[in-house]
């Protein structure tokens, strides 16, 4: 156990808030976690990633499950309309799935059971972790000698306060904590969307197979991009045949058109700002975008927007924090919290990671306040500034291989 033990609240329990939990509990710290989602799990978010070395780094360090959490992507090529390939990189990278990361991280933080893993057991050092759903942050006040005021409401309304010593902000791009301190710091759409879905792999044809199996296959054309790769599948399954084939579709909408806003109403009636949700989708918008597909798509890709049964977007956009520390280090924010990059970089979840790491480094006195902020903020930057530059090259320039 550390000397002293701190009380910690990581605001949002998605992925960055679990792998900041996992660190300080492992440190011996007292975390709990606070998600504003009601339900006791997060859906699946039916969401392939690209586990970068930062990801891939923290799991080997913190995972007790010991358990494979990637599908191999053996090279990186590029289609033309026709489906043939006119380009080949011999990039191998790792393809992971959000539910995979976000079982294997309740697991190691609070035990939560489930079909991907067995839960592994505490170790002597290791603090404590809870993990409480339907909470939302109202206010943070400096509550002076050290610590910070938190207050926030229930699912049923009941507001309390809590005083901690340490309060980490890693609720997303769309930050309650950056909002509390950087009122105005706002996310800004960037003037396009991702169509988002999953094939089961044993669904598709061997054309497409050919195309995505083991393979990050990428399609460009004026205006749209289109990317697919393999990731785990059912329970986060890494056997052939059992795997789920991954896209993500780019395709511009001005912003306040008829078009995004007919776009982002659902079958319900109800508008969304930045994410329309799996199973939400009108079916003549649905149609509509296969029919598109058909027209414009390489054939394996048109393939599979036609055979996947839950599509989701999510709108593009951007925000920077200008930092990421307040009331003397007693207050930080992290991951998408601070910067919420673009897709292309692939790089939210192991921003993520990295800032975990960081932190667990500034928590051991390995480097100081300053450095972490620094560190932190120099990924932030240069990621956000990398999505910027490629999501505009993509969506509103031109691209060497676009066809």
């Amino acid at each position: 156990m550390p000397a002293k033990q701190l009380q910690v609240i990581v605001v949002g329990g998605s992925l960055g808030g679990l792998f900041a939990g996992i660190v300080l509990k492992r440190l011996g710290h007292a975390v709990r976690i606070l998600e504003r989602n009601p339900t006791p799990l997060l859906h699946d978010q039916g969401a392939g990633i690209v586990a970068g070395g930062d990801a891939q780094a923290f799991f080997r360090k913190y995972d007790r499950t010991h358990r494979a959490i990637a599908v191999p992507s053996r090279l990186r090529h590029y289609l033309d309309r026709d489906g043939k390939r006119i380009h080949r990189e011999d990039t191998a990278q790792q393809m992971t799935s959000w539910d995979l990361l976000y079982h294997l991280l309740r697991a190691n933080f609070d035990g939560v059971a489930s079909e991907y893993c067995e839960v592994p057991p505490e170790e002597g050092g290791d603090g404590s972790g809870s993990y409480e759903y339907g909470h939302v942050v109202r206010d943070v006040r400096d509550g002076g000698k050290g610590k910070v005021e938190v207050e926030f409401e229930d699912a049923e309304g009941n507001r309390s306060a809590q005083s901690v010593d340490l309060l980490i902000g890693s609720d997303g791009a769309s930050s309650t904590l950056r909002q509390i301190f950087l009122p105005d710091v706002q996310r800004e759409y960037a003037g396009y969307v991702a169509w988002r879905g999953t094939v089961p792999e044993g669904e598709v044809s061997a054309a497409a197979q050919e195309a995505f199996v083991e393979k990050f296959a990428f399609y460009h054309t004026d205006g749209v991009q289109i990317l697919a790769y393999t990731i785990p599948g059912k329970n986060g399954s890494l056997e052939d045949g059992q795997r789920l084939v991954n896209y993500v579709w780019y395709c511009n909408y001005a912003a306040d058109s008829v078009d995004y806003n007919e776009l982002m109403t659902d079958a319900d009636g109800h508008g969304h700002h930045t994410t329309l949700p799996a199973g939400k989708m009108r079916r003549e918008i649905w149609e509509r975008q296969k029919g598109y597909a058909r027209r414009i798509l390489p054939p394996q890709f048109a393939e599979l927007v036609e055979k996947t049964r839950q599509p989701f977007i999510q709108a593009v956009t951007d925000v920077l924090a200008p930092r990421n520390s307040f009331l003397d280090g007693k207050v930080l924010l992290i991951g998408d919290a601070v910067a919420g990059l673009r897709p292309h970089t692939a790089a939210s979840t192991s921003q993520a990671a990295f800032d975990a790491l960081m932190l667990d480094e500034l928590m051991r006195g390995e480097i100081d306040h300053e450095r972490w902020q620094e560190k932190t903020m120099g990924y932030a930057r240069e990621m956000q500034r990398r999505g910027v530059e490629m999501g505009q090259r993509s969506q509103f320039g031109h691209h060497p291989l676009s066809r």
